[in-house]
């Protein structure tokens, strides 16, 4: 077998695992929307408040999951590419927790400025500054994957504990039922609040489309540059764009980790890295875990609902543990 049937059959694997992960999402989606404390048939005449729960409730919902699952799928195989490390991702390394702190500083302080627009700006601008960091010492201080797990689990901690200050002094009962949200839910999530998805969904398009730029990158900075990559500009393009993913997704449906480093590392262990099929295919991938999440966390108690963090870490945290292990690095 020569070197372009190896191709070929490689590029047929990706187009099967695209088409397999595509049919399972609809066949996830259905039972979503029918699945649930009230039972929706489609088999039987659709009643008013069937009708109400489905469009006002579960579809928002499920939409929510999705964008937020896409985002975080995206953005962890974007990291993981930016950072040089296949153990990057948004919740490990702390992002996702810049993102929370910015949104809870602006309600602790400028409770009368939080409308929706405000607090997606500053998760937003949160997101961007912990990447920034990120990048920047994984750049110049050439750090190893120990250290900048170590680094991230630092920033990690830290806006853990300005989280818990915010919440331990504050009066405002909202800002207290934001951390049972911050865990992670897209329960009350609406149809207003899907402005967000508006402004995502256009990012997640451009970073799907950037597959072959972040495969030349992988070849090494001194490579990519003589294939003609633009290095400064493109590393703070992607800063931006993955900024932008993890704002929203935290604005949406609080913290939720892990999703942005499982699909991509079983994706590449199944597939391969090429970045201009693994980045579409983590989008996928990421709507499908974070969907099926939901669902369970939805249905999984009969007298409450878990969750959707603590979903996504149980599933997660083994997964990271073992790919710690794999990759140890003893420097």
């Amino acid at each position: 077998m020569d070197f372009n049937q190896l191709l070929l059959r490689k590029q047929k694997r990706w187009v099967r695992a695209a088409w397999v992960l595509g049919l399972a999402l609809l066949l996830l989606a259905g039972f979503y929307l029918v699945l649930g404390g009230l039972y929706i048939s489609p088999f039987e005449p659709m009643t008013t408040l069937k009708a109400r729960l489905l469009f006002e409730l579960r579809i928002p919902r499920l939409l929510a999951a999705l964008i937020i699952g896409a985002s975080l799928g995206v953005a962890g195989a974007t990291l993981q590419v930016l950072l040089g490390n296949v153990l990057a991702e948004p919740g490990v390394v702390g992002i996702s927790g810049g993102a929370s702190v910015a949104m809870v500083l602006v309600l602790f302080f400028f409770p009368f400025a939080a409308t929706p627009q405000v607090v997606m700006l500053s998760a937003m601008a949160g997101a961007l500054v912990f990447t920034a960091i990120l990048v920047t010492m994984a750049k110049t201080l050439r750090l190893t994957t120990t250290r900048l797990l170590l680094v991230g689990v630092a920033l990690g901690i830290l806006s853990g504990a300005v989280v818990t200050w915010a919440f331990y002094f504050s009066d405002d009962m909202s800002l207290r039922q934001l951390m049972y949200w911050l865990m992670g839910s897209v329960g009350g999530v609406t149809w207003e609040q899907h402005w967000l998805s508006v402004v995502t969904i256009p990012v997640i398009g451009w970073l799907v489309l950037q597959g072959k730029k972040l495969d030349k990158l992988m070849l090494g900075e001194e490579v990519a540059r003589q294939l003609g990559v633009d290095i400064h500009k493109l590393r703070w393009k992607l800063i931006l764009a993955v900024s932008i993913l993890v704002g929203g997704a935290v604005a949406l449906g609080g913290v939720i980790g892990f999703v942005g480093l499982v699909v991509p590392h079983l994706l590449r262990l199944t597939l391969g890295s090429e970045n201009k099929m693994l980045l579409p295919l983590s989008a996928l991938g990421g709507a499908l875990l974070l969907a099926a999440a939901d669902l369970v966390a939805r249905l999984a108690l009969n007298s409450a609902e878990l969750p959707l963090g603590v979903v996504t870490t149980t599933l997660g945290a083994p997964v990271f543990i073992w790919m710690l292990v794999k990759n140890h690095d003893s420097h």
